[in-house]
């Protein structure tokens, strides 16, 4: 297997055929910064000195000229072909708390949430947990590449990875988990991944942001929030929004968990101005602004979506005065 070494340095892994430099440096316990996993944020840069490498995704977004002129790859997107010397900055917060690793799942069960979310879920052909708000990478078969997918459940014991997955219109991997994977049909996951897992020892309050699929890792926070021991006498907020009254969800789950309507209260809203609705009405980030304003820089913020809902979010919390450190939130669509 090929090794890979920082230069100036004794820190050095090995890299199982297929894998990539990233990845193998998660697995092997070491802090190689990352957060989308698929070639888009830019985080895992590295500089390669010698050796060489496969190139997993040709021109990824997280990938300029100008950096590729100065011998710059990204981590998430290299597959070493041989020993390689590379330099890259290693740091301590990216250390996954459980290694990613790779296994197969079968698909055991799955459940309609809305029109166009449905609930995966997977048994691990061996335990893997996770920390709430985490993802995998999932290779569903008869598509090209890996897709990142957030876990709904609790992770304490990883026997199974729920995933609340939403149909994105032409998306073929979406298309083939909802069309073509069936009960009792296996796929490779690999995980878990991610920086905005639960903060259990933060002593702050709680808001939870979703917009469409990015309910999952909410859930799970959720989830662990209210199961949690070091987290009792502490609030949750759980805000969710979606385009019209057919997509909103989650109210189920989250009455089923202790607490709520004492600790634990959900937001539900809607953006649609022609909609006939009795509940908030706009975009998630003006919800949580109207609801908390300038009480959000007392909170632990949680936030999944699509990209735009990230930029508004991202702006919005820090024009109220919230530091970063108290937002937490996963780049990987």
């Amino acid at each position: 297997m090929p090794l890979v070494a920082i230069r100036g340095t004794d820190i050095s892994w090995t890299c199982k055929p297929g894998d990539t430099i990233m990845r193998a440096a998660l697995r092997a316990g070491l802090g190689f910064p990352y957060e989308c996993n698929v070639g888009s944020c830019g985080n895992c840069r590295f500089d390669l000195i010698e050796g060489e490498i496969e190139e997993l995704r040709q021109d990824p977004p997280g990938l300029q000229e100008r950096d590729r002129a100065r011998g710059r790859r990204l981590g998430c997107q290299s597959a070493p072909l041989g020993d390689c010397i590379i330099k890259a900055r290693l740091m301590p917060q990216y250390q996954n708390r459980f290694r990613p690793q790779i296994t197969s799942a079968r698909l055991i069960e799955t459940r309609d949430i809305t029109h166009d979310i449905r609930e995966f879920r997977f048994q691990l052909e061996r335990q893997q947990p996770f920390q709430a708000g985490q993802y995998a990478l999932l290779s569903v078969p008869g598509v090209n590449g890996q897709r990142a997918y957030s876990m709904a459940n609790t992770g304490e014991t990883g026997g199974q990875w729920h995933f609340q997955i939403k149909r994105v219109p032409g998306g073929g991997a979406t298309g083939a988990l909802f069309d073509r994977v069936s009960t009792g049909n296996e796929i490779i996951v690999d995980g878990p991944y991610g920086m905005a897992w639960l903060r259990e020892d933060a002593p702050r309050d709680i808001v939870c942001i979703a917009g469409g699929s990015g309910l999952s890792p909410m859930i799970s926070i959720a989830r662990t929030f209210a199961a949690s021991p070091q987290l009792k006498g502490r609030r949750l907020d759980f805000i969710y929004g979606g385009r019209a009254a057919r997509d909103i969800c989650g109210a189920e789950m989250l009455e089923a968990l202790p607490g709520f309507g004492q600790t634990l209260f959900y937001h539900p809203a809607v953006s649609s101005e022609t909609e006939s609705w009795d509940g908030y009405r706009g975009f998630v980030h003006d919800v949580a602004s109207e609801l908390f304003g300038v009480h959000l820089a007392d909170r632990e913020i949680y936030f999944a979506g699509p990209p735009m809902m990230g930029e508004a979010m991202q702006k919005m919390l820090l024009a109220h005065g919230v530091p970063p450190e108290q937002i937490h939130f996963d780049q990987f669509y």
